[in-house]
C-alpha cells in the first residue's frame, strides 16, 4: 500500500513540475495567469458528510492533473444509518481532458485511479461485521466546469470506476458510482 501511495506522490510531483507555465482550462482565455485549482464537492459534503478536496494543476489549455482526498469515504452513494459505519478513505489521481472553445466552460474527460484505505462496520446477528474496504479502483468520468469569474470555476461530475478487491466485492459490488458538484478556486 505504501507503494502504491508513493508512486501517485511521485507522479504528482512529477506533473506538477512540468506544469510550471502553463494557463488554466479554458482555451478561450489564454490570457489566464491561473495554472492552479483548489476545490471541494460541496454536493457529497452536504448530502454524505463526505469530505472531497482536490487540487488541480493546469498542464495545457486541454488538459489539468487532479488529485484528490476522499475524507469518510462511502462506496458510492451508502448512508451510515441503520448502525452502518464508513472508517475509510481515499487518494484519487486523474488527468483531465477538457474540449471545446467556450470561455464560460467546458466539458472535461477523466480516467482515474483511485486507492481506497479503511473498514465498513455494520450490525449483524447482535454483533459487529466488519469489512475490509482496502482497494484499487480504476474508471473514467467526465463533467462540465462553469468559468463564472477568473478565480472560480464549479459544475457537476459523474464518474464509474471498477473496484479489484474481492471482498469489498462480496459485500458491495465491484462497480461503484460516483458524482457530485465541485467548487473551484483558481490561483
Amino acid at each position: 500500500m505504501k507503494k502504491i501511495l508513493i508512486t501517485f506522490l511521485m507522479i504528482g510531483l512529477v506533473g506538477f513540475s512540468y506544469g510550471q507555465n502553463v494557463i488554466s482550462s479554458s482555451s478561450g482565455n489564454s490570457t489566464s495567469e491561473f495554472t492552479n485549482e483548489v476545490k471541494v464537492n460541496f454536493l457529497n459534503l452536504i448530502a454524505l458528510g463526505s469530505i472531497e478536496a482536490g487540487f488541480e494543476k493546469y498542464l495545457s489549455d486541454d488538459h489539468s492533473l487532479d488529485l484528490q482526498v476522499h475524507l469518510n469515504d462511502r462506496f458510492g452513494f451508502n448512508s451510515q444509518k441503520n448502525g452502518k459505519n464508513y472508517k475509510t478513505n481515499s487518494v484519487q489521481a486523474s488527468m483531465n481532458f477538457y474540449f471545446g472553445n467556450n470561455p464560460n466552460g467546458r466539458f472535461y474527460l477523466f480516467p482515474l485511479a483511485k486507492i481506497r484505505f479503511g473498514e465498513f462496520e455494520e450490525p449483524l446477528d447482535g454483533g459487529i461485521a466488519t469489512t475490509n474496504m482496502n482497494s484499487f479502483l480504476l474508471g473514467v468520468g467526465g463533467g462540465f466546469k462553469w468559468e463564472f469569474s477568473p478565480h472560480f470555476a464549479f459544475g457537476p461530475y459523474g464518474s464509474i470506476a471498477r473496484g479489484f478487491s474481492d471482498e469489498v466485492a462480496e459485500r458491495f459490488t465491484r462497480i461503484e458510482f460516483n458524482a457530485g458538484f465541485s467548487l473551484g478556486y483558481r490561483f
